[in-house]
């Protein structure tokens, strides 16, 4: 066989198709939170459609439950965690000044 008739031979590795993360009878609601919070990072970011695998539709659907859930306090706008602990370690390791440790390195006037 050509060489050149080789290349337009598809792969015979099985083609896995995966499933859809929205089954068909789930609604997309601002209530239902157990499937919006898939759909949102540690952070509290959207995810990308991209990353969640939906139809342009069904992310538009997702975007707007997410958003309405935000507005009435179901869900939080950041997930703020990791800020707290870091406003916390800031604020117990407070720089002194010490004698002669100014932050001026010119010469005294006298």
């Amino acid at each position: 066989m050509d060489k050149y008739k080789r290349r337009f031979f598809k792969s015979k590795r099985p083609f896995r198709r995966r499933l859809p993360p929205i089954q068909s009878g789930d609604r997309i609601d601002y209530r239902n939170m157990s499937l919006i919070s898939r759909f949102i990072s540690q952070q509290g970011k959207i995810l990308s459609r991209r990353v969640n695998r939906l139809t342009l539709k069904q992310q538009r659907l997702i975007t707007i439950a997410i958003k309405q859930a935000r507005i009435l306090s179901s869900l939080p706008f950041l997930n703020n965690e990791k800020l707290f602990k870091m406003k916390k370690r800031t604020k117990s390791t407070a720089r002194t000044k010490g004698k002669g440790k100014g932050l001026r390195t010119g010469k005294k006037k006298k």
